[in-house]
């Protein structure tokens, strides 16, 4: 066996996975498609790439030591300075020597026989573990739009997912942006005023708010740091694992102006709070919605000024709040620029990409770079594309053919001593990353340890404990206005064969960060009822190994 785990992804949840592995002095490695590590943020180079969360809430909070010495300059990071963090992250914690990048894993194969994973590397090797942990992506797999001629265009072209780690002169350039979702609406609103001429092709339009982002001082920041015991514990009591608390009062039980008045002072606010700030009934209550989001529509309205464009970047077919929403800076402004202009593609559909730019049902576009803002294949997507097979030869893809069904989102029935920190329908999905995946990682580490110390070599999720959690999962996505999204919550994405119609995915927790939390730690007080333990072995597999160290350069 070459190692006790092996560790798939470098990303935010790796990093801190291998941090408390090597803490413990087991033999693991993490395995990274990538030529570095960062994940997201390594990837993810695009112009206005940032948080939503607020930076202080986003790093992590197991080293106080780190959090002392760590500045953030911005209340919302952008991509440079993220990466910068996680590799001080690394560098700090000697974490890098764990890592071997360029190592894109093709199979993950269970053995019955010896109950140990075996993994098949792209670079021809194969490595067997004990313990697999999937520290993957959840919006890790870009998915191109599925246009004729896609290859014929001359200029340059890429998804945001794959902006080039170079600098794109943009200056004077033609651009077309494809895809009006969160990563086209913080790439739109950076580079309006940087070039020649923005073409936005829109399929549907999706809300936003403000970001209100702004710097942050030296004083502030020695504020945070004494606060951060504060800050920590309000992400865990909240349900979004954000600073953002609900406002108690019932919607119907204040007046109209109160309502006003609060929405008034969120949007004028940073971040989330015009989202998780906000009454709880407008996630879940149809009339309260629908007031909120004629109140953000008229918000909307101010600030473009042609209000014929205003009306088409007001959804229609959803509320505020029941998706994802994406934070913006300067995004409605730019349809103001006399550089920008917008195409409603559900009223001109792109019929190919040419030679020199776009043809729509209207007219053809010439352009010098066309960027496809086009969305992941959320969630499922990175697990979807590794062969993983569990007892008797299933595999994952047919398993989750309609939907995952998991336990507790972190373990699969089916799949023993296949780990999942931040998995479809855990705590990580719907929060906060970084809150979620802590939770996640100190959970199935702590789950490591106590086979370790009992002597158990094979972990299973049972199927009715697995059906239980999934069947829970269903019921909290039937309160929740989300159902009738078409979101990546719900496993919409024209983009993904299979992904554009009918039957919902249930891919995320809805009942809260404090409600999983309370959940998973009374399973692990139970000396984790719902997981079926068997063989047997004779000490704690200690020792990092030197092999935990070789590199793929």
């Amino acid at each position: 066996m070459d190692y006790e785990v092996i560790v798939i992804g470098a990303g935010v949840a790796g990093i801190y996975q291998i941090k408390r592995l090597a803490d413990l002095g087991i033999n693991a490695t993490v395995l990274e498609a990538g030529a570095d590590l960062g994940g997201t943020w390594y990837w993810n180079r695009y112009p206005g790439a940032r948080f939503d969360s607020e930076s202080y809430t986003y790093g992590y909070s197991f080293s106080r030591e780190l959090l002392d010495e760590w500045h953030w300059k911005e209340k919302f990071s952008g991509q440079p300075e993220n990466l910068r963090y996680l590799n001080f992250v690394a560098d700090k914690f000697g974490l890098r020597r764990f890592m071997q990048f360029n190592c894109r894993v093709d199979a993950a194969h269970f053995d019955e026989a010896a109950n140990l994973w075996r993994l098949e590397i792209a670079d021809g090797r194969t490595l067997t573990c004990r313990f697999v942990i999937m520290a993957l992506g959840l919006l890790s797999i870009p998915t191109p739009p599925r246009l004729e001629g896609m290859d014929s265009f001359r200029g340059r072209s890429f998804h945001t997912f794959h902006w080039p780690h170079e600098p794109v002169e943009l200056a004077g350039k033609k651009v077309a942006v494809i895809g009006t979702g969160a990563t086209g609406i913080q790439v739109i609103g950076e580079i309006a005023d940087k070039v020649g001429e923005l073409v936005v092709f829109q399929r549907r339009p999706n809300w936003s708010a403000p970001l209100n982002n702004s710097e942050i001082s030296n004083d502030e920041m020695a504020d945070i740091r004494a606060r951060y015991d504060e800050i920590f514990a309000t992400c865990l009591r909240t349900p979004g694992g954000f600073e953002h608390e609900p406002d108690r009062r019932g919607f119907f039980e204040v007046s109209r102006e109160e309502r006003l008045a609060l929405w008034d002072r969120l949007y004028d606010g940073p971040g989330f709070g015009i989202w998780l700030g906000n009454f709880r009934e407008i996630f879940t209550n149809e009339e309260a919605n629908a007031e909120f989001s004629e109140y953000i529509a008229e918000r909307i309205r101010r600030r473009v000024k042609d209000p014929a464009t205003a009306e088409k970047l007001i959804p229609r077919d959803h509320g505020f709040g029941v998706q994802r929403v994406p934070m913006e800076t300067n995004y409605f402004e730019a349809y103001n620029r006399e550089n920008v202009s917008l195409v409603d593609i559900s009223e001109t559909p792109i019929e190919r990409v040419t030679e020199t730019g776009l043809r729509t049902s209207a007219r053809d576009y010439e352009f010098d770079i066309i960027v496809y803002a086009t969305g992941f294949d959320a969630i499922t997507g990175a697990f979807d594309h590794i062969d993983i097979r569990g007892t008797d030869g299933v595999t994952l893809r047919e398993k989750w053919a309609d939907g995952p069904s998991t336990f507790l989102g972190m373990m699969i029935h089916g799949f023993p001593n296949l780990l999942m920190p931040a998995g479809p329908q855990s705590g990580s999905a719907s929060t906060n990353y970084p809150r979620g995946i802590e939770t996640g990682v100190d959970w199935c580490t702590d789950l490591l340890e106590y086979m370790w110390a009992h002597g158990h070599v094979r972990a299973d999720a049972t199927a009715a404990a697995e059906k239980r959690w999934t069947d829970h999962v269903v019921r909290m996505y039937a309160m929740m206005l989300m159902r009738k999204a078409k979101s990546w919550f719900t496993g919409y994405n024209s983009n993904v064969p299979g992904h554009e119609q009918g039957r919902i995915r249930y891919f995320v927790y809805n009942g809260g960060a404090p409600k999983y939390v309370a959940t998973i730690n009374d399973v692990a007080a139970k000396d984790y009822e719902g997981i079926a333990f068997g063989g047997s072995a004779q000490a704690t597999p200690r020792s990092l190994a030197p092999g935990a160290s070789r590199a793929a350069e």
